[in-house]
């Protein structure tokens, strides 16, 4: 058999081309973004944005690892990283530059910290069904890319967070997050509402609050029975926690009708 007879086994395709085709595959969640990011990744020169260097470098490595992935976990995977690409293109334009530390360089034994978030990230965005939540999966490591006071072990722990967090929840931190521009409303939470929609509402608050991501914490039962205070949901406030997985997430850009949404399943429309 001539070498132009020779089959073209599977490992002789560029890394670079699965890779870019994987971001492009996120197309059903990012949308038309995602070409626009698998363009800024693997070929800069004809961007019309741009990113980081080492950024962009460690999203190749990191797609092209994930290439063979197949079905709806391969569109979640493109779309979170489709969303790196727009955050960090975000930023960048506000002038926040990435770190210098060695965020970027290898590790003694390992590879560097921003590929094993990006992979950790990645991961989580494929078991995500409510595929809502992969952008600001994606969000959160172009935001951790620009922070330096985030060290591995804090970024893995808000990522831990935020995988427990179910869409409406995050809906919830970000209203609170954003309580001193939109305030919310006075009227007391009930305790055990009648409806199934509200109740599960209320229960995603006090998960919240047991979870130490939102204050006051849960009342505790008053000795003889006595009636406890009904919380407000004006009275809620971001724990430090809750503000770890607030930033990193980048709530603060969710969108108002998520907001509103959730505080309508409260049973408290927003005026």
């Amino acid at each position: 058999m001539s070498a132009a007879e020779e089959p073209v086994e599977p490992s002789a395709v560029p890394p670079s081309a699965g890779g870019r085709a994987l971001i492009e595959a996120g197309s059903p969640v990012a949308g038309s973004m995602s070409s626009a990011a698998a363009a800024v990744v693997f070929e800069p020169a004809t961007a019309r944005v741009k990113v980081n260097d080492r950024f962009a470098a460690v999203l190749s490595t990191v797609a092209g690892d994930l290439a063979e992935s197949t079905g709806r976990e391969r569109v979640r995977a493109g779309a979170a990283l489709a969303f790196a690409v727009e955050y960090a293109v975000t930023v960048h334009r506000n002038g926040r530059s990435m770190r210098t530390d060695r965020f970027f360089l290898p590790r003694s034994g390992g590879r560097p910290v921003a590929e094993e978030l990006a992979e950790a990230v990645v991961s989580t965005a494929r078991r995500s069904t409510d595929e809502r939540r992969v952008r600001h999966l994606g969000y959160l490591l172009a935001e951790v890319a620009v922070s330096a006071d985030i060290d591995a072990e804090l970024a893995g722990r808000a990522l831990l967070l935020a995988e427990e967090l179910t869409w409406r929840q995050l809906a919830l931190l970000a209203a609170v997050g954003r309580r001193d521009r939109v305030p919310l409303p006075m009227t007391p939470l009930e305790d055990e509402p009648r409806g199934w929609t509200a109740w599960g509402a209320r229960e995603d608050v006090a998960d919240l609050q047991r979870a130490g991501l939102l204050d006051p914490p849960p009342a505790q039962p008053r000795p003889g029975g006595a009636a406890l205070p009904r919380l407000r949901p004006a009275d809620l406030r971001l724990t430090r926690r809750g503000v770890l997985v607030h930033r990193l997430l980048v709530l603060e850009v969710l969108r108002d009708e998520a907001i509103a949404a959730a505080l309508a399943d409260l049973g408290l429309p927003r005026s």
